[in-house]
């Protein structure tokens, strides 16, 4: 094959690779063709200028297309908060000037050869930021005639616009939602764009805060968005937006026991996830067990049994104002109190005691953040760290206490392979029946080291490209992002008056 810059364009494009753009030659025309059922191998970043108000409202900025364009990327999401586009809070009236706006990042992706996905990350009705919407679109006529006329704005808007120029990503991590108003909902504004633009590429995100696919959004023709931020204790790691307080300090590989207590009546959670916490002998000595409590949902008893003979219990009713909580956190969404109480608690374990149990035995749910043990004979604790493991098997331990020392082993190992079973497999199951698939965001908050970073994220984006997902970083430039992260352990190069991570970068290159 002759050797020229459309063909060397052809091959980059085809391998899922953004080219510099060149003056005299359209990039858009060759950006790859997606379907729902077969998204491209697309690589890029989350843009947050609409993100959310009062955080971000500004034009989003050519010079961001044009470095990712030139670093080797092709793909942008534009997560966006609807109130940045209404006029006077008034969620019927939209202002053209700003999205005039949001037409020009479209303009930009065409001119540097990048894929634009819109999402609405707050729809009319619906958020997994707060505040929450006062009406919800999954169960509120208005909310969802809103959120219709919203995206039959869009589709409008944008017809002119090829598939391999820009997608709609729908609602932004939905999660807690009845899976029959889910579907009912994803099918109205499916339709509403359709009748608009019945060709419109659509990606839904999966439940679960877009961490479990949706089986049956097959029958509405949609692709569907899973997300990159498992273990939470290393994507979000000292983020001040999530119950970070107590999770350990990062490392990967790393193992950790499940130390989420749902009681018996979190029926939505399947039932191993719901069984105790055990710890298995003998005890040969008397032993102290220290429970280092993290958070706890609404009012739940904690208990702790010997052999089927409770041994502890403690109710916990957290709430507004003073107690013996560390910090008071109100979910509106479930109108709930789930305080942080980051302390210990302690049962005494008899002599001669063969299997231990701790659950929480009324309420909610209770999460540990570690679990230890000290022997009356040897006086030293064995310590093993927990994780809060939403839906996710209960932890089974096996304690052996020797002439010096004592053992605590069991938990889980997480790894490459964890990633794979836990992040991968389940959506392969998606990809069989028919649906193309891809990794809308992922990332790593700043405060976590950079070692572990790279090794976490060297893993995941081997997965990723092993299984022919693209991926979106969150964000381009910022705290998650390869541009001005903050990073305090990171030698820096400059970059057009940037602070750009090379090793970071490199990953998601490779």
């Amino acid at each position: 094959m002759k050797t020229t810059r459309r063909n060397v364009l052809k091959a980059g494009l085809a391998a899922g690779l953004a080219v510099p753009f060149l003056a005299d030659f359209s990039i858009a025309k060759m950006l790859p063709t997606p379907t729902w059922q077969k998204l491209p191998f697309w690589k890029g970043f989350n843009l947050l200028e609409k993100f959310m108000i009062p955080w971000s409202n500004g034009p989003f900025q050519e010079k961001d297309f044009q470095m990712i364009s030139e670093l080797g990327f092709n793909f942008v999401r534009l997560p966006m908060d609807y109130r940045t586009w209404i006029i006077d809070e008034d969620w019927r009236k939209i202002n053209e000037n700003i999205l005039k706006e949001i037409d020009d990042a479209v303009h930009y992706g065409e001119k540097y050869g990048i894929h634009v996905n819109m999402n609405f990350h707050r729809a009319p009705g619906y958020t997994v930021a707060q505040p929450p919407e006062e009406k919800s679109v999954w169960t509120n006529a208005e909310a969802l005639e809103v959120c219709a006329l919203h995206w039959a704005t869009f589709a409008r808007r944008y017809k002119k616009f090829s598939n391999e120029q820009v997608s709609f990503n729908l609602f932004n991590e939905p999660t807690t939602v009845d899976p029959a108003n889910y579907m009912a909902v994803h099918k109205t504004i499916a339709e509403a764009i359709r009748a608009e633009d019945s060709n419109r590429l659509m990606i839904c995100d999966g439940t679960d805060y877009g961490s479990k696919p949706f089986l049956p959004l097959v029958d509405l023709k949609v692709a569907q968005s899973s997300r990159g931020y498992a273990p939470a204790e290393i994507s979000h790691y000292k983020a001040s937006w999530v119950n970070s307080e107590n999770f350990p300090g990062p490392a990967w590989p790393m193992v950790s026991i499940n130390g989420l207590l749902p009681s018996a009546g979190k029926r939505e959670l399947p039932e191993e996830s719901r069984r105790p916490l055990t710890i298995e002998g003998p005890f040969p000595n008397a032993v102290k067990l220290r429970l280092h409590v993290a958070t706890v949902s609404s009012r739940s008893k904690l208990a702790v049994q010997a052999d089927g003979k409770t041994v502890f219990e403690h109710q916990f009713d957290p709430g507004p104002g003073e107690g013996e909580w560390k910090k008071v956190v109100h979910q509106p969404q479930w109108n709930t109190y789930q305080n942080i109480y980051d302390r210990d608690y302690t049962a005494a374990i008899p002599a001669g005691t063969k299997n231990v149990a701790v659950f929480t035995a009324e309420g909610d749910w209770i999460s540990l953040a570690a679990v230890g043990l000290t022997s009356e004979k040897l006086g030293k604790e064995t310590l093993v760290e927990a994780t809060a493991g939403w839906g996710q098997k209960s932890s089974e331990l096996k304690y052996k206490e020797m002439a010096s020392k004592a053992e605590l082993t069991g938990g889980t190992v997480r790894d490459r392979d964890w990633l794979k079973r836990t992040m991968i497999e389940p959506w392969k199951e998606l990809e069989k029946i028919g649906s193309g698939i891809m990794i809308g965001e992922f990332g790593s908050f700043q405060y976590t080291p950079h070692d572990v970073v790279l090794r976490w994220l060297g893993d995941s984006i081997a997965n990723w490209n092993e299984a022919g997902w693209g991926y979106a970083m969150w964000n381009f430039r910022g705290s998650f992002g390869i541009l001005d992260s903050g990073r305090t352990d990171v030698e820096y190069e400059d970059f057009h008056g940037h602070k750009l991570d090379r090793k970071l970068l490199e990953l998601m290159r490779q």
